[in-house]
């Protein structure tokens, strides 16, 4: 449970970042990728292969598909290094987690999608404050979380009115 709550604090972290201000470019200039040539002759004949096949498999997408992944890959692209490999080490941790915490968590992570860019936004708010907050003060929350997916759905709306009642209050 625990693993799968920090997978989700990453991913929402990450999601996080990504709303904030770009860093100011760097004072040096970078240096230079290697070109496609450089990086396909450093590649063993098994990786050659699995990139012919993983380009026969594009190529057979239908047009639509294909369009989607280009956009995404310039997505990508256009991140910095930095982002991109923050958003890379979050996948490798969320790739060691069991199976089943992946799949909560994907299916946490649809959840999110689906709500609206405000509700979006109340989330990321609030997960920022948590992410801000002392280990003591998260440790609370958690500890509280914990409790709350522990009730009964008959539990949880007396809570829930008990403390509308309460804001409702002068």
């Amino acid at each position: 449970m625990k693993a799968r709550l920090a997978a989700l604090l990453l991913a929402l972290a990450a999601s996080a970042r990504a709303q904030a201000p770009a860093a100011p470019a760097p004072l040096a200039p970078a240096p230079a990728a290697p070109t496609a040539r450089e990086r396909w002759e450093k590649m063993t004949p098994e990786q050659r292969e699995a990139l012919r096949q993983r380009w026969q498999s594009f190529q057979e997408l239908p047009p639509a598909r294909q369009a989607e992944i280009r956009e995404r890959l310039e997505r990508w692209r256009s991140l910095p290094p930095e982002r991109r490999e923050e958003i890379a080490r979050t996948w490798r941790i969320f790739r060691q987690l069991p199976p089943d915490e992946r799949r909560q968590i994907l299916v946490l992570f649809r959840r999110f999608e689906e709500m609206t860019p405000e509700r979006q936004a109340q989330v990321r708010a609030m997960f920022r404050k948590l992410v801000d907050a002392p280990p003591e003060v998260r440790q609370h929350y958690l500890e509280n979380l914990n409790t709350w997916r522990q009730l009964s759905p008959a539990q949880r709306d007396a809570l829930k009115e008990t403390w509308r009642q309460r804001r409702l209050r002068p």
